[in-house]
């Protein structure tokens, strides 16, 4: 942690001295020993800024935590993705007082400004790209007025595609015309919910600009916030990254209590990108969504509903089976 007096010469000096490429990619301070009047710059600072404990620049913090036992894992990410984690943090700042469809749409422009910056392109060349094989399937079953949607790709804990990702969208569409919908469903079959994106697919468009204009055509998070009161998702395991962005659209969450939560884009030089910037802080706030995506670490289903990000814990139930 920096001291006030580091605090007042770092602001003193501008922005310029702190985030990627400097001394200080991320500004870590005493929430006690902190005046009120250093709130609003503290806003402006192009780094995450955590706070410890409490004090009255609280709210201006992208992440608080009670104590330090969780700052060296936020350190240690934030070092290897500098750039990243700006974006997380002035994204979740803008998206506070935008709509959702301006936000989403913001998140967009940021993922797609990342997937042409160094750290993504680090990855990914450390990680090739690889055949994607089976997209999976979506299974639809309508029972009158409900519509019952599973992710199917257990083989691959239902991963998200293109192909997948298409498929839901058209069901959800379905679902915005028909009003006789009442509810809707969504599940995951096998041992776990989903792990997010499909990474051999990351990258895999043309170009930033190009993959940007798909995802504001085919963003399945666009149909799933519209039709959150009508929407339960149905959780267990592994809910990862874009599983967890997509649920958390959903008016009613439900989870097993064994089932677990993490967002890992950071590792990828990215940040969440199906919706996650939006549909978390609407349910945990813009503090505990910059904790989980700049920290990585994973959140059991207890404190998963101890924060709304979980609406009720039931017992672990047998995992659906694929489709025959």
């Amino acid at each position: 942690m920096i001291s006030t007096a580091c605090l007042d010469d770092l602001l003193a000096r501008g922005r310029e001295a702190v985030g990627p490429t400097t001394a200080h990619p991320f500004v870590a301070l005493d929430l006690t020993q902190t005046p009120a009047g250093l709130g609003a710059p503290l806003t402006a600072l192009p780094c995450p800024v955590i706070g410890i404990g409490e004090g009255p620049v609280q709210t201006a913090c992208d992440v608080v935590l009670p104590d330090t036992r969780h700052l060296s894992a936020l350190q240690q990410r934030i070092e290897a993705a500098p750039i990243a984690a700006m974006v997380l943090v002035q994204l979740l700042r803008a998206a506070a007082v935008l709509p959702p469809s301006a936000a989403l749409l913001t998140e967009s422009l940021a993922y797609a400004t990342l997937q042409n910056g160094p750290e993504f392109r680090a990855w990914r060349q450390s990680h090739p790209a690889t055949p994607p094989g089976d997209g999976g399937s979506l299974d639809c079953r309508r029972d009158a007025g409900a519509l019952h949607l599973t992710l199917n790709r257990p083989a691959r804990h239902n991963v998200i595609g293109i192909t997948l990702r298409d498929a839901l969208c058209e069901a959800l569409d379905l679902a915005i015309l028909d009003t006789s919908i009442t509810t809707i469903h969504l599940r995951g079959a096998g041992k776990c919910f989903s792990t997010g994106g499909d990474l051999a697919e990351f990258g895999a468009a043309p170009d930033p600009a190009t993959a940007h204009w798909v995802r504001s055509l085919r963003l399945p998070a666009t149909r799933l916030l519209p039709l959150g009161p009508r929407l339960t998702a149905h959780l267990h395991g592994a809910t990862i990254g874009a599983g967890i962005e997509m649920a958390a659209c959903a008016g009613t969450v439900i989870a097993t209590e064994t089932a677990w939560f993490q967002l890992p884009e950071l590792t990828y030089g990215l940040i969440p990108g199906a919706g996650g910037t939006v549909s978390l802080t609407r349910r945990i706030g813009r503090q505990r969504t910059a904790f989980l995506a700049l920290s990585g670490l994973r959140i059991n289903a207890r404190t998963a509903h101890a924060w709304g990000l979980v609406d009720h814990l039931v017992p672990p139930a047998p995992p659906l089976r694929h489709a025959l």
